[in-house]
């Protein structure tokens, strides 16, 4: 049994009934029942970004670029959730953005957003398994990152396979665990710019002075640009760092009373995106200069989580011991995130496999009602992972990050075509906004500015693959995501022959909620 948490109360699923349509309907998802999964919205991959991910940031762009990124993006990430918010709150479902996308788009957009969804987790899985050798570093600098990911690989393999009954407990908790962590970090790096660490020393906002609040980067021959160039480095690792927020949208169609219970839940996200995401860059500017040469060592293949700028920040100011403790806790983190994402993938494939959106063989279970065949394929993609034995780990964790933005931009893309879409719908048929339970001042405006920012990010993740030389494997692994998304489409469009949903025709009664 899978224990699934949502709204307050335990949710069982048993996929051995599979077989019995009646009992698929309890994750009839076309994804994964996100709206009753905990599992989902507890977003790993962002937080880690946050603790490791924001030092590369913090050098390539300095503390402004740094902020400036996260505030942008933030307000991206915050439109897709409210714009998730009105549509999930008046027309809820289970099939989480691939519905909306068949919905109100075209049924091939939502077969493309489906599988985005399992690209993101099995490239997310070889990311957070390369983490944890990075952290192993600190300690065991002399054993490959790859080694690490073998012995962390095969055992949540073996895990996923006898399928823990006490799975979504243990995340739930230990994803407690984590928000307490990145908030002790945080005050650590706002008491010590302060002066409160042993060495007393007081930085403020000196470094936004000395050595300066915008850091060139790839091009530093011509200032301007490679400033420029700094903060759209910067913009790509936040897009990363958010990616996942949006998943508390997904729960707003199963919530009771949306006019009340929606806009709560919209608040409690904002407040965690000023608080940890901009209150954390925020701090590290002020404790951390972009050119401290602890944060140039997270360009080596001698990378380590003591690169992390919350480390650094505490070792600057004379705080001994924090780095062995916070890359203990980073170690269990990461290899939590990479069996939650085996999991996540797994049954990612599965549910697609139901809607007859992939291979049939992908929704066998065995008699425990693991899906064998499911986790073997979401399993495989560890093997990228061992890129590391040819490449330094920074690099490797680079090709990751930007695989990943992709894919889970592409996701934004599809919420905001669909929300866009919807709202073109609601016009044609004459149904106005004030019969949603839940409306956003943001919106319909903030859509049309929010989607082409996240099209630019997506188009110009890989800048870096041009400058100074082109550089092919950077190239790839920054665009590869965007054929693979239209390839996804086009297919489904050929063998299904669907067609785009017209306004006047256009949905907006089935399952519909007025209050």
């Amino acid at each position: 049994m899978a224990r699934l948490f949502g709204k307050g109360d335990e949710k069982q699923v048993d996929m051995r009934t599979t077989d019995d349509p009646r009992a698929a309907d309890e994750l009839d998802t076309g994804v994964i029942d996100e709206a009753h999964d905990d599992l989902h919205r507890e977003m790993k991959p962002r937080q880690l970004s946050l603790i490791l991910g924001t030092g590369g940031a913090l050098r390539n762009g300095g503390p402004a670029s740094l902020l400036l990124a996260y505030l942008l993006m933030g307000y991206v990430v915050y439109v897709v959730m409210v714009a998730l918010g009105e549509m999930g709150a008046w027309l809820p479902h289970k099939k989480a953005f691939s519905g909306y996308a068949s919905r109100f788009v075209d049924p091939a957009m939502g077969f493309a957003t489906g599988w985005n969804y399992f690209f993101k987790y099995v490239i997310v899985l070889p990311n957070n398994l390369t983490a944890s050798g990075i952290i192993l570093q600190f300690w065991r600098p002399d054993i490959n990152v790859s080694v690490w990911i073998v012995v962390f690989g095969v055992a949540i393999v073996a895990l996923n396979l006898i399928h823990v009954s006490f799975f979504g407990e243990a995340e739930f908790w230990m994803s407690l665990v984590k928000a307490l962590v990145i908030a002790m970090l945080i005050l650590i790096c706002f008491i010590v710019a302060l002066g409160g660490g042993p060495n007393h020393h007081r930085t403020g906002f000196w470094y936004w002075k000395d050595p300066g609040a915008f850091a060139p980067y790839l091009l530093p021959e011509q200032p301007s640009l490679a400033k420029f160039l700094g903060f759209w480095a910067s913009v790509v690792q936040a897009t990363f760092a958010y990616l996942g927020t949006e998943l508390v949208g997904v729960a707003f169609g199963e919530t009771p009373n949306p006019r009340k219970n929606v806009p709560r839940a919209v608040n409690q996200t904002l407040l965690r995106i000023v608080l940890f995401y901009l209150g954390g860059v925020i701090v590290l500017g002020m404790a951390v200069p972009y050119n401290d040469p602890d944060l140039k060592v997270a360009a080596s293949s001698k990378a380590s989580g003591a690169a992390s700028p919350f480390v650094i920040a505490a070792k600057n100011a004379g705080i001994a011991r924090l780095a062995d403790a916070v890359n203990g806790l980073l170690l269990v983190f990461t290899v939590s995130a990479a069996n939650s994402d085996i999991y996540l993938a797994s049954r990612s494939v599965w549910a697609l496999a139901k809607d007859r959106q992939a291979p049939q063989l992908f929704h066998r279970t065995n008699k425990r009602g693991v899906p064998i065949p499911a986790v073997v394929l979401s399993s495989i993609f560890i093997v990228l992972g061992f890129m590391n034995a040819t490449k330094g780990s920074d690099t490797v964790f680079g090709y990751f990050v930007s695989l990943v933005t992709v894919f889970g931009a592409l996701n934004w893309v599809s919420v905001l075509v669909s929300y866009i879409c919807m709202q073109r719908g609601m016009k044609a048929q004459g149904i106005k906004r004030s019969t949603l339970p839940y409306r956003n001042f943001l919106l319909p405006w903030s859509a049309y500015i929010a989607l082409p920012i996240t099209i630019l990010v997506i188009l110009f993740n890989g800048f870096a693959a041009f400058i100074p030389t082109f550089k092919v494997d950077k190239f790839i692994t920054a665009y590869i995501g965007i054929p693979v998304y239209l390839l996804n489409i086009f297919w489904w469009k050929i063998f299904k022959k669907t067609k785009m949903v017209k306004p006047e025709e256009m949905d907006l009664q089935t399952n519909r909620r007025d209050e």
